[in-house]
């Protein structure tokens, strides 16, 4: 008889960014490690159709899917500790359902039926539910937002149908609520939990576990209260304060209740291997004798997520080479040379518009100048291409983006792309191949002389201006496989510049960091001394 496939829902009270993303991630990374074919999705209540028109300094960075798909920046999370790579089905946001869903009326598929939030929208979510799961042993799904926000409403009544369906002891329901401490009266307060947990009953689910989020370490009696007043067994109740990093989380939950719980649940009584999850927690804590300080040239500086995949990276080469990483944040609108002389590498991310584009293009010049380790990423590589073209005698070399009349296009729009640039979806997106220069330092890097990265972007080097550019000091080192396009470009004089059209932080992973990051940090060291 095969076996029935289980479903874990994640949901948040209090207030959102409590952590469900990491307490989804690593749920799944223990399952994964107790040998479970695992599989997870992210169903945001929001009214966008995806995650590419949301602002990275309000939401954080927009992660790509190898399909193309632009996410919320827990799917990268969630690539990170399953490493696994996603797609456009383990992400729903309910824009795009209810745009599907007018379509099909209009299409007469309703047969003139009145077109309703319950049952047609939560169908809806039932059948993404199902469709991102499928394959898998146990399906892992996180619900954005809080429980009692108007727009998530349909997604809460429609797990509590799903459970219905499928049976409620194939489907655990998990509640992440934040208890906050006051200082005035030195105690934590439930009471904000406590209301978290009955709008969830009161929508008709009593979850089987509660993950308790703090600032700081809190008593069993937090624990106790939860238990009386919200329904929960005290042994399914996790206290989670803040840890020295989230890739301990794995290892904490494993020592909790909750694996029993997982394990009941599941049907996997064995015990995980979660050596690999030990190993980064090590070189992450040890003390090292090395530190690199690399500068991260960047916009939008209120909101580190907005980065999050690029520090990830950086973290994760530096504790594989054994070295200590501290991220310079250098703010592109009032970069100077000091700022850069301050540290041992630039990396230059993605971004899209002309707001600090000019310090992004000074970084690029500083490292080409003086033979500072640097790393581009997506615009970081077009930015290094204005660069090196100005460097050679073009003083108006920019890019269409920045500035649509510029004599020298060195950077321009790609064809079938102008007209659309304020549109979602209609970017260079997901993965691509391309073809490295023999003998080329990307070569040696990746060991290989084909790859594929991930996109997301709009614009190409113009190569007609290539004898400039190499003038400049750079060289192509890696195009698509018909030469048509501009994927890497190095310098040879310097050590260690490196540019790429793509992403290459999306595909990095804490216990298999990226090769481009890796080498970074070893030309760090080498250029520290």
């Amino acid at each position: 008889m095969k076996k029935k496939q289980k479903y874990i829902f994640v949901t948040g009270g209090v207030l959102s960014g409590v952590g469900k993303g990491i307490t989804a991630a690593s749920i799944g990374a223990l399952l994964k490690a107790k040998g479970a074919n695992v599989s997870i999705q992210k169903c945001d209540p929001y009214l966008n159709v995806d995650a590419g028109l949301l602002n990275p300094a309000e939401h954080g960075e927009c992660f790509v899917t190898k399909d193309g798909a632009e996410t919320d920046l827990d799917l990268g999370h969630y690539e990170r500790f399953l490493d696994i790579e996603l797609t456009r089905k383990n992400t729903t946001l309910s824009g795009r359902l209810l745009s599907e869903m007018i379509a099909d009326e209009r299409a007469g598929k309703f047969c003139g039926k009145t077109v309703q939030l319950v049952p047609h929208l939560t169908q809806s979510i039932q059948k993404s539910i199902l469709e991102a799961g499928e394959g898998s042993d146990v399906h892992i799904v996180e619900i954005g937002g809080t429980v009692g926000d108007y727009e998530g409403l349909s997604f809460i009544e429609a797990i509590r149908e799903f459970a219905q369906k499928m049976g409620r002891q194939n489907c655990l329901f998990i509640h992440v609520v934040y208890v906050p401490f006051l200082g005035t009266s030195k105690e934590f307060k439930t009471k904000p939990a406590q209301n978290a947990l009955n709008d969830l009953r009161g929508f008709g689910i009593v979850p089987d576990s509660v993950i308790v989020r703090t600032e700081e370490v809190a008593s069993d009696s937090v624990s106790k209260k939860i238990s009386l007043f919200g329904g929960v067994a005290e042994e399914n109740i996790l206290l989670m304060p803040n840890v020295d990093t989230v890739f301990r989380i794995p290892l904490n939950l494993v020592k909790s209740g909750i694996h029993k719980l997982l394990s009941d649940f599941t049907g996997l009584h064995n015990e995980p291997d979660l050596s690999s999850w030990e190993d980064v927690v090590r070189r992450q804590i040890s003390v090292q004798t090395q530190t690199v300080r690399v500068g991260l040239v960047a916009k939008y500086m209120g909101n580190e997520d907005a980065y999050i995949s690029v520090v990830q990276a950086l973290k994760s080469a530096a504790w594989h080479s054994n070295i200590g990483l501290e991220v310079v944040w250098i703010n592109a609108e009032t970069a100077t040379e000091n700022d850069f002389k301050k540290v041992n590498a630039l990396v230059v991310p993605g971004g899209f518009g002309s707001r600090g584009v000019e310090g992004k293009i000074a970084a690029a010049r500083y490292a080409l100048d003086n033979n500072l380790p640097y790393l581009g990423l997506c615009l970081g590589l077009q930015v290094a291409v204005i660069a090196s073209a100005r460097k050679a005698g073009l003083k108006d070399a920019n890019s269409t983006e920045f500035s649509s009349k510029c004599k020298y296009d060195v950077v321009y729009i790609m064809d079938g792309q102008a007209g659309k640039e304020s549109t979602g979806g209609t970017l260079r997106l997901g993965d691509y191949p391309a073809k490295l220069v023999k003998g080329s330092l990307v070569e040696n890097i990746y060991n290989s002389s084909n790859v594929i990265e991930r996109h997301r972007h709009r614009y190409e080097v113009n190569q007609k201006f290539l004898p400039e550019i190499k003038k400049g000091g750079l060289l192509v080192s890696g195009t698509s496989p018909d030469g048509k396009l501009v994927e890497f470009i190095e310098a040879p004089e310097c050590d260690y510049f490196v540019a790429t059209q793509a992403h290459p932080e999306f595909r990095s992973r804490p216990t298999r960091p990226h090769p481009l990051f890796l080498g970074l940090m070893k030309a760090s060291i080498a250029k520290k001394g």
